[in-house]
């Protein structure tokens, strides 16, 4: 199965990078995987939050992990 993914460079500043990655470890994600999950809940919400507007890939948790 192929990667279907756009690939693409983003340059930040390392607050918001160690913020960013903290997240991604309370939420058990990886950086990128945290990314793409803020720029895609932002699309939704932008959307009018419809649930279908911008799913996640196959195979990814569709909600977020239970806080402690």
């Amino acid at each position: 199965m192929a990667d279907d993914r756009k690939a693409f460079l983003l340059r930040t500043d390392p607050q918001l990078w160690r913020e960013i990655e903290r997240w991604a470890a309370d939420e058990l994600r990886s950086v990128n995987g945290q990314i793409e999950f803020i720029l895609r809940e932002a699309v939704r919400k932008r959307r009018g939050g419809a649930p279908e507007a911008v799913s996640p890939p196959k195979g990814w948790p569709t909600e977020q992990p239970p806080l402690p």
